[in-house]
């Protein structure tokens, strides 16, 4: 994609140094703050396009950031933390960030997160509606409302298409129990998460050539699912 500006809010000297020595290897331009003021200045200031964010800072939490970014900016975000609470993973998500790596993690998956990002950036800045989505053997016309796999119709159910066009619409992003009921059936807060899993666990079994190892829809344990695409 050329020079990606990559804001990182981190605290922690050691990760901050390895996340850089990495990533300028890779071409990507990068804007370091040390806290969450700071973080916040240099996301008014620096334009970057991509946010990575620690949400254990010395003086802001993190998930204050994430409010104060999405009023304002639909840039990708992605959590590194320590924490390994689900609810303070849910919580970040649901307020709006596109991802969540959790300390200590390898630079070639948080390298693949950022590439995920990137085409998320690039989806965003096209102006060409896509109808046809081809995703290895799986194809998906929402003009014709047609899937296929391996060439061969899938018929699902309307509520099984709406939750794989929520799905495909985030690509990439982990999307929350939340925010599927609340996309799919109107909900104002997460339903019961069995029902959820029976639909889930159908389109899988349509959509994947076994079920056991997912190609496709991902499951994000206690959080929710991602439609991964790589």
């Amino acid at each position: 994609m050329g020079d990606i500006k990559i804001l990182i809010i981190e605290d922690d000297n050691k990760i901050i140094n390895f996340m850089t020595m990495a990533l300028k290897a890779k071409g990507y331009k990068l804007i370091v703050s040390r806290s969450g003021n700071e973080g916040i200045l240099s996301f008014c200031t620096e334009n970057p396009q991509i946010l990575i964010l620690d949400l254990g800072l010395p003086d802001i939490d993190g998930i204050e950031i994430i409010r104060q970014v999405r009023k304002v900016s639909e840039i990708p975000i992605i959590i590194v933390s320590a924490r390994e609470n689900e609810k303070d993973k849910i919580e970040a998500l649901d307020l709006g960030a596109n991802d969540y790596v959790t300390k200590p993690f390898s630079m070639g998956e948080l390298l693949a997160r950022i590439r995920v990002m990137e085409r998320f950036i690039e989806r965003k800045n096209s102006q060409v509606q896509e109808t046809v989505y081809i995703f290895d053997y799986l194809t998906v016309d929402t003009e014709k409302h047609r899937i296929t796999v391996d060439e061969k119709e899938v018929h699902l159910t309307p509520i099984e298409y709406k939750l794989l066009l929520l799905l495909i619409a985030n690509r990439g992003k982990v999307v929350t129990h939340s925010q599927i009921y609340k996309e799919v059936w109107g909900y104002t807060e997460a339903g019961d998460q069995q029902n959820l899993r029976v639909f889930m666990s159908s389109l899988r079994r349509k959509l994947e050539k076994d079920s056991n190892y997912p190609r496709f829809i991902l499951t994000e344990i206690g959080v929710g699912y991602r439609f991964a695409y790589e």
